[in-house]
């Protein structure tokens, strides 16, 4: 797979078929869209390809008074998803005010026809484009025709009744929802950090936990335990991650706190990835510590048992 910053760029080496969209997860129904475009990109004899924002559309200078987005998927795992999944291109460029300002018509004949030597497009059929969304799927398909390149319109993946979708994920991850959340995903929701150090209560306890620091704006799961499993250097190891504020003793700070099973070692400085298997229970208050630690002996055993 070939990754091309689109700045200054022009693709006159071969005619592409392109699929847009903001892709955050990378979910089973982007997973389908991806995949037709690879397919139909091979009946044509063109390059399959993706036009990947390097930051959210949402995030834009016109969205600078709105809450931040939480992102499932930041760009470089969607990188290495997108290159599990075979595409030939990926066309990388800042989502900035300049882009956000052109009209539908400009971004299809400047990024689409003159830059990306796109004849076909696959987007999903709700995709929006151009000032304020004035776009959508079936303008693109008249501009296309207009313009030499073929539209194709994926319609939405439905799992259990439900239409798969980027929203529907976050709001099921912050409900606590994990396992549905992951089967929507495809694949088990997890977290990119920093280990950093924490107050050492867990090692005063007997659990000693790997602190986490985010550096992307993740989509931070319910608070509460969670059944997960902490990759470091690619080797796998069952844990326990609680999310929350400490209640037993009276904390104030969100936490994201890792105890990794059968592990030994400093982790401080180190980047490590928590993916998440299931919701175990609330983080409650005890009134005691022993009560606590009684709790995390029961969580433990009870993730012991699953595998």
């Amino acid at each position: 797979m070939e990754i091309i910053d689109l700045n200054g760029y022009v693709e006159r080496r071969f005619g592409t078929a392109v699929a847009l969209g903001n892709f955050d997860g990378v979910h089973v129904g982007h997973e389908f869209l991806l995949k037709d475009n690879i397919k139909k990109a091979k009946e044509i004899n063109l390059k399959s390809s993706v036009l990947l924002f390097k930051n959210h559309t949402k995030t834009t200078l016109n969205n600078k008074d709105k809450l931040k987005l939480e992102i499932i998927t930041p760009y470089y795992k969607k990188i290495h998803l997108l290159k599990k999944l075979g595409i030939d291109l990926i066309y990388s460029i800042y989502f900035d005010e300049s882009i956000m300002k052109l009209s539908p018509e400009e971004f299809v004949e400047k990024f689409l026809v003159k830059k990306l030597n796109s004849k076909l497009i696959t987007v999903g059929f709700d995709y929006r484009f151009g000032y304020k969304a004035k776009g959508d799927s079936e303008y693109l398909k008249k501009l296309g025709k207009d313009m030499g390149f073929i539209v194709n319109i994926i319609e939405p993946i439905y799992i259990e009744g439900e239409p798969v979708s980027s929203t529907k994920i976050r709001n099921l991850l912050k409900s606590g929802l994990i396992s549905k959340a992951n089967h929507y995903l495809g694949k088990n929701y997890s977290i990119i950090g920093k280990v950093v150090k924490g107050d050492k209560r867990g090692t005063g306890m007997g659990f000693p936990t790997a602190n986490l620091k985010l550096d992307d704006n993740y989509v931070i799961p319910k608070i509460g335990v969670y059944e997960t499993m902490t990759i470091i250097d690619n080797e796998k190891y069952r844990s326990l991650t609680n999310i929350g504020y400490n209640p037993t003793f009276d904390g104030n700070e969100l936490k994201i706190e890792n105890h990794i099973l059968d592990f030994e070692g400093n982790l401080y400085d180190k980047y490590i990835e928590v993916s998440f298997i299931d919701y175990i229970r609330d983080d409650v208050k005890f009134d005691t510590v022993e009560e606590l630690i009684n709790q995390i002996k029961m969580d433990i055993e009870y993730v012991m048992k699953k595998q």
